[in-house]
Parts: C-alpha cells; structure tokens; sequence
C-alpha cells in the first residue's frame, strides 16, 4: 500500500537494528486473508515471547479500535506512543530532529499527484492544502523513512518514475546498490 520495494524495507530495519518480518500477501487480498496472515504472524510474536506491538496511529479512532480486536486474546499488547499528538506540531518535530523521508505514494482524491516523490520536509509541509493532515493520517500520502537520527547513516536511495494506479500515485525508490 505505500509502494515501498521490499529490499528498502529490509535495509531500513538493519540501521534501526530491528528485526524485519515479511507478510506475504496475495494480490488482490481480501481484508479475510489480510487477518489470516497477520493472526499467524501475532501468534508467532507471542510465542517468541514478544508481548507489546506499538502502532503509529495517531488520532483514527477506527483504526485504533481496530488494531486492538485484532490483537484481543493473543496476549499481545498495543501501544499508541504517539497517540493525539498535535500533528502539525509532530512533522516539524520529526523533521527538526534530523529525520529524512519522501513522499512514496499520494491519494490524488485528497492531493495533488506531484506531491509524489517529494521529500518531507518543511517547503512540503507549507504547500500541503488546508485540509490536509501534515502527517498523512487520513491517507492523503504515505512516506518512506532513509535517515534517522538513531541511525549510524542514511539509507542511500535514487528515485525512480512515478505511476498512477487506482488514483494513487506510487514513486519508486530503490537502494544504490539495485539503482
């Protein structure tokens, strides 16, 4: 859903020093199968003693309510570390402690698709429409993270072209080493 290469996922959780593991999916994926899958892998955490999940939902009660049936009766706890932080507040936080990410996918019904592929950073963040939550928080745009302050380096990354596909907007980035 946010058009992100899986090698890019994989070298994002080596510099956090995070274990990385990968759902298959099938395409299409009915919200059925999406639960199936995510059951297996709640079970699995559990099992290797794993016992909270932290989310980074920050204000969809929906989503919220969601996230926790999904976890109820699998001994695993949800956290919202960042639950009803003011976002406009949040991004310029992230984005003033060293945090470097770019826009990978746009919803083009609430912004407009060259917003895609663009860094987040402040000029993004004075361009947004009113509207527009300035973390993405209802879909407007996804992003993908390639510089942390926790980080020993950046991720280097190139940008590729971008594609619509169902009115999203889908800018592709790969690692140096697959450029």
């Amino acid at each position: 859903m946010h058009g992100v290469r899986r090698r890019l996922a994989e070298a994002q959780a080596e510099l956090a020093g995070l274990p990385l593991w990968n759902v298959e999916l099938p395409w299409p994926c009915s919200n059925a199968d999406y639960e199936d899958r995510m059951r297996t892998v709640w079970n699995r955490a559990a099992d290797s003693g794993v016992t909270h999940i932290a989310f980074g939902d920050l204000f969809l009660e929906d989503i919220r309510a969601y996230r926790e049936k999904q976890l109820e009766g699998t001994g695993l706890e949800p956290l919202f570390p960042l639950w009803k932080l003011p976002t406009p507040a949040l991004a310029r936080e992230m984005i003033a402690s060293g945090l470097r990410a770019k826009i990978t996918c746009v919803d083009s019904r609430q912004l407009s698709p060259e917003f895609a592929g663009r860094d987040f950073d402040e000029a993004l963040l004075n361009e947004l429409p009113a509207l527009a939550d300035p973390c993405g928080e209802n879909g407007e745009f996804h992003t993908f993270v390639f510089a942390s302050p926790d980080w020993a380096s950046p991720l280097e990354i190139v940008q590729g072209e971008t594609i619509e596909r169902e009115g999203f907007f889908y800018t592709d980035f790969a690692t140096r080493i697959f450029a």
